[in-house]
């Protein structure tokens, strides 16, 4: 497979469509947004640099990769790519119709993928007349630097749609696992109750951002602590993760936590805002365990 497309150029899109330019594929980023898609080149700019600088990639390599990407908002560019990837926000109203309308543009010949974190790919496939050339290939942010994609069968995939996008990703020099289509997947459904559970924890008083984080990169080894990777990864995508696993399994345990909640609904998203967790001014309530301490020595 050597032309690629990828309809949206946000975070996702760019760094999906920045990886696949650098190995050489030709590459339609495709967005209905002017703006959005001048941003992304921007971005894809700015990190080529900083590899550049870093000696990962030579002067004539990003020279290529960015001479392997063409940025438009016609939607009839991408009608004759092998393969076209799916990055839109994580609505399934919003990638439904997007992969109805691929169905009917593009060639026979075309995979449709999607880098959903939770959302259903055996619904999205429903969506088609070609349920099994659809597939999930959920990348892993930052998209150029990290190793896993997260291949999802739907209950339709084939074992050739599966074995070409596993060979695909490995010529990315990334490592794809496969699993089913269950909601949240493997990575979300473990990762999300985790920082749920941190900002739990913080709204409580349990601890301090700087110490919740500290705790689960220097105990258990993380390279990034939760609160920090639900900056990175938006505190609105985290929400809506969860939501979807809430309503997929039917289990309180994904309901998002109350300070999530109020987070997202005043803006307050994490990098993408440029409000983190440790700028955010938040009122703790005193933690249950210290209250009942106290009162408990104040009997005595």
């Amino acid at each position: 497979m050597k032309n690629i497309s990828v309809i949206g150029s946000g975070t996702m899109g760019n760094g999906i469509a920045q990886t696949f330019a650098l190995f050489n594929h030709k590459v339609v980023l495709y967005d209905i947004n002017l703006e959005s898609l001048k941003k992304a080149n921007t971005t894809i700019l700015n990190n080529l640099e900083r590899m550049l600088k870093k000696g990962i990639v030579s002067d004539s390599e990003m020279k290529r990769t960015v001479e392997n990407i063409h940025s438009t908002t016609d939607f009839e560019s991408v009608i004759n790519s092998d393969l076209v990837i799916e990055a839109v926000s994580e609505d399934f109203d919003i990638k439904k119709s997007i992969f109805k309308k691929l169905d009917e543009k593009c060639t026979e010949k075309t995979i449709l993928a999607s880098n959903t974190s939770s959302i259903s790919i055996t619904k999205l496939a429903n969506s088609t007349k070609r349920k099994g050339k659809v597939i999930g290939m959920h990348f892993m942010n930052p998209v150029p630097i990290m190793k896993l994609v997260e291949i999802i069968n739907s209950k339709y995939t084939t074992k050739d749609t599966t074995d070409r996008i596993i060979e695909l990703s490995k010529k990315l020099n990334k490592i794809p696992l496969t699993v089913n289509d269950f909601p949240g997947f493997i990575s979300n459904r473990i990762l999300m109750p985790m920082i749920n559970e941190a900002i739990e924890a913080l709204d409580q008083g349990v601890a301090t951002v700087k110490n919740i984080d500290g705790i689960m990169k220097l105990g258990m080894g993380h390279p990034m602590g939760p609160l920090q990777l639900a900056d990175l990864i938006g505190l609105d995508v985290c929400k809506s993760i969860l939501e979807v696993m809430l309503e997929g399994l039917n289990d309180s345990k994904y309901k998002p936590n109350k300070l999530l909640n109020e987070l997202v609904s005043i803006g307050k998203l994490g990098v993408k805002s440029g409000e983190v967790f440790m700028t955010i001014p938040i009122q703790r309530k005193p933690s249950l365990f210290l209250k009942d301490f106290v009162d408990d020595k104040e009997k005595h």
